[in-house]
């Protein structure tokens, strides 16, 4: 063996040290994090120099406490085998309210009281109630604010795409995402006939729902999803799954959307034909699809896009932005997705980045390819959206402009 090869070899072994290592850590997050995220809040609101009454510091670390003992219960609860709908609710609104005031505890109790110290606000006790007042106040508008950002009809979000090989007849052509509604434990029958109206009034050519449809089997929420049926699309309505699929019978919400007008495209393509040009829209499994052990279900491009003409533009439909890199290598001009909900409860955005390319909105990967990542139409989990506001989106799809060709409507 040359000095080279042992070289390479130890370097080997380090990395797969430093691998093993992490793999253990990463075993304790889901013991750690719950701890870390209600003993935060707890110690900067009741026991930073505050000096409350004993009652009042008693009486709110069991507060605290006994969200803490709660959440995870409910959760499990809530979203395991068992599924019980009042379970989650519970657990998924202490989820997001402890989030909140972790994360402002934390920055308020690092800026604000600093600032009030060299202001000269007060004394230690002051400054730390003070503290305790600005996060627990904060905390409330925003939980309020994100509740009802949550519960609201989207807004449409609308902008237009040049595709350099899209054809002059296609020029125009409108497309609507929605994705990650997330029927769920909160019963939102009004909300979806709401969306699917607004839905209807963009007189869309293509509609398209990128997955992640509900929290639960197709039989479960089947009263939710079933406006879905309703939405109306000049030339196709087309939908791909997303990994809630996979946690909840995936081929039943497969056979739930084809028995609403929808055509699944599971790893396969339809031709959007207008003014004598084409457009090849395809769409493949989740990412995780592969691993569920249904049969057939793997994200598979190459199938998705076999027997269509290699010199037509294509829209894909992934349901996550992080598939981006095979639609690179296979050409794709324009990628939908969602998954990500734009991190949905602010900063979450910044963990979300660490797992895909993109968060939100339209970015540029290779020479050709494009990925709009949309927030996502309704919400997971916690019923709160801050700083990161749900969308319909209404994409106009343009083709290159001759230099002396007029200007767009």
């Amino acid at each position: 063996m040359t000095d080279t090869d042992e070289t390479r070899s130890a370097d080997g072994s380090a990395r797969t040290a430093r691998q093993s290592r992490l793999r253990r850590l990463m075993r304790y997050v889901p013991l750690v994090a719950p701890v870390l995220l209600w003993a935060v809040p707890c110690w900067v609101l009741l026991y930073t120099g505050q000096h409350w009454p004993l009652p009042v510091t008693v009486g709110g670390t069991c507060l605290f406490v006994l969200g803490l003992v709660t959440m995870p219960f409910a959760m499990v609860r809530g979203h395991g085998r068992r599924q019980r709908d009042r379970a989650a609710i519970v657990g998924d609104t202490l989820l997001g309210t402890i989030w909140v005031l972790f994360t402002w505890a934390v920055l308020l109790g690092v800026l604000l009281r600093p600032a009030l110290t060299a202001a000269g606000a007060g004394d230690g006790q002051d400054r730390a109630r003070t503290v305790t007042g600005a996060v627990l106040a904060v905390a409330a508008v925003l939980l309020s604010w994100g509740y009802a950002e949550a519960r609201r009809v989207p807004r449409v979000r609308r902008l237009e795409v040049e595709l350099p090989r899209l054809g002059a007849g296609l020029d125009g052509t409108r497309v609507v995402l929605i994705t990650d509604t997330h029927y769920g434990p909160l019963d939102r029958v009004r909300w979806s006939e709401r969306v699917c109206a607004e839905v209807d009034a963009l007189e869309a050519d293509l509609v398209c729902h990128t997955g992640d449809i509900a929290d639960g089997t197709a039989g479960r929420r089947r009263a939710q999803a079933a406006p879905l049926g309703t939405v109306r699309a000049a030339h196709a309505r087309v939908y791909v799954t997303g990994n809630h699929e996979y946690y909840s019978e995936a081929q039943g919400w497969v056979d739930l959307m084809d028995e609403l007008g929808w055509q699944p495209l599971r790893n396969r393509h339809v031709l959007l034909e207008r003014g004598g040009d084409s457009l090849v829209v395809a769409g493949v499994d989740d990412v995780t699809a592969e691993s569920s052990g249904l049969a057939g279900h793997r994200a598979h491009l190459a199938g998705a896009l076999a027997g269509a003409d290699p010199g037509l533009p294509v829209l894909l439909l992934a349901h996550q932005p992080k598939f981006i890199d095979r639609a690179v290598e296979g050409g794709v001009d324009l990628q939908l997705s969602g998954h990500t909900h734009g991190g949905q409860i602010w900063p979450f955005h910044y963990l979300v980045r660490l797992d895909q390319p993109a968060v939100a909105g339209l970015s540029r990967h290779g020479d050709r390819t494009l990925l709009y990542t949309s927030r996502g139409t309704g919400f997971w989990g916690p019923p709160f959206r801050v700083f990161a506001p749900s969308e319909i989106t209404l994409l106009v799809l343009r083709s290159p402009r001759r230099p002396d060709a007029p200007a767009a409507p």
